[in-house]
């Protein structure tokens, strides 16, 4: 019998769970507590909660669905965790160190059907979604590594860019959301928190529409349809036109910012007159858009694209500046641990199939 994830419920789905058991609502704050602030990794170790709750929740829940299957560490202290699921998958978990805080990329899918031309991610098609639960774990592994090193650190910041389109598995995003902004538990503010999509026009309305009061990111790479075709699939079923309707939306009913994230690819979308191209199609949208550019990190499988130069980034970025775009450039972390997004579950697959 599959047994689902613990981590799955939100505060009130728990609630009204137990509730229907006959415990008690205080017995969910209970419950919620040891998970979330205690961080407990087994139910026995929920000490003020009473025998029969305890056991109706080791009947019905577990709390491990993740096995830590490799660990990499760069010196720029980023963590790339490679977990291992219940059914055999692997997925990607990234800690990086910012000065704002501590930041936690996750994942969202096992494999990913968007086919970005340049993206490692989308080597293994999509094989199913994670649940809320797996998505939530990913960050309960990261902290009860920090607390297991003794760190007195928290992580701070979640940004939904990992494996998978976010907004392909809506459901169970808005319900890791709501588990992750619990002021009860992890109390991640929604300021914190990112969400990336490759820019699918009817979630990201719907998205608005759910008022999550989190951050969204739109992966753009390029300022025209044929050029954004040529290196994402996706644009032939939703061109950048429709795209943008769907941002207008967004920043009309949320009035929040919005960042196009843009990856700089050598002599492919990285000339001025991209530049140029990309600031006319901001136009008056400019007060509520920021445009990240992003580096490229080579992938083995997709040897045709390179990372721009530096001095490109720069006339990139001052040409976007000088037409009164707000811009900004990436950090780069983890460089020397296999820094692309799927670099390292595509190897490691790759790897296991080599030896068998």
């Amino acid at each position: 019998m599959n047994i689902e994830s613990i981590y799955g419920l939100t505060f009130d789905q728990l609630a009204a769970w137990l509730l229907e058991r006959g415990h008690k609502k205080f017995r969910a704050t209970q419950v919620w507590d040891w998970l979330y602030r205690k961080r407990i990794t087994d139910f026995s170790e929920m000490l003020d909660v009473n025998k029969d709750c305890v056991e109706l929740l080791e009947q019905n829940f577990v709390i491990h669905t993740l096995e830590e299957h490799v660990k990499q560490e760069s010196a720029d202290g980023t963590i790339k965790f490679l977990f291992r699921l219940k059914d055999g998958n692997l997925i990607e978990t990234v800690l990086m160190r910012q000065k704002y805080g501590l930041s936690v990329c996750v994942t969202t899918q096992v494999g990913c059907n968007i086919g970005c031309s340049f993206c490692a991610s989308g080597l293994l098609a999509k094989s199913r979604d994670l649940s809320s639960g797996e998505i939530v774990e990913q960050i309960m592994k990261v902290q009860q590594h920090l607390d297991a090193a003794n760190l007195d650190q928290k992580v701070s910041h979640v940004v939904v860019m990992g494996i998978g389109e976010p907004f392909d598995n809506f459901k169970n995003l808005l319900d890791f959301l709501t588990i992750v902004k619990d002021h009860k538990g992890l109390a991640i503010a929604g300021r914190g928190i990112t969400v990336s999509t490759s820019g699918l026009a009817n979630k990201i309305v719907e998205f608005a529409d759910a008022n999550t009061q989190v951050n969204l990111a739109v992966s753009l790479h390029a300022p025209n349809n044929e050029l954004r075709t040529q290196i994402m699939k996706i644009n032939k079923a939703i061109p950048i036109e429709k795209l943008m309707e769907s941002i207008d939306y967004y920043l009309e009913k949320t009035k929040r910012r919005i960042t196009l994230e843009y990856i700089l690819m050598k002599d492919v979308n990285d000339g001025r007159e991209h530049a140029l191209e990309l600031a006319e199609l901001i136009g008056d949208r400019r007060p509520l858009v920021n445009v990240n550019l992003i580096p490229y990190n080579p992938v083995d499988e997709h040897s045709q694209y390179q990372r721009s130069e530096r001095e490109t980034v720069r006339a990139f970025f001052d040409t976007l500046k000088k037409q009164g775009v707000s811009v900004s450039t990436r950090l780069e972390h983890g460089v020397d641990i296999d820094a692309a997004c799927g670099q390292l579950r595509s190897k490691q697959i790759k790897k296991s199939k080599a030896m068998a």
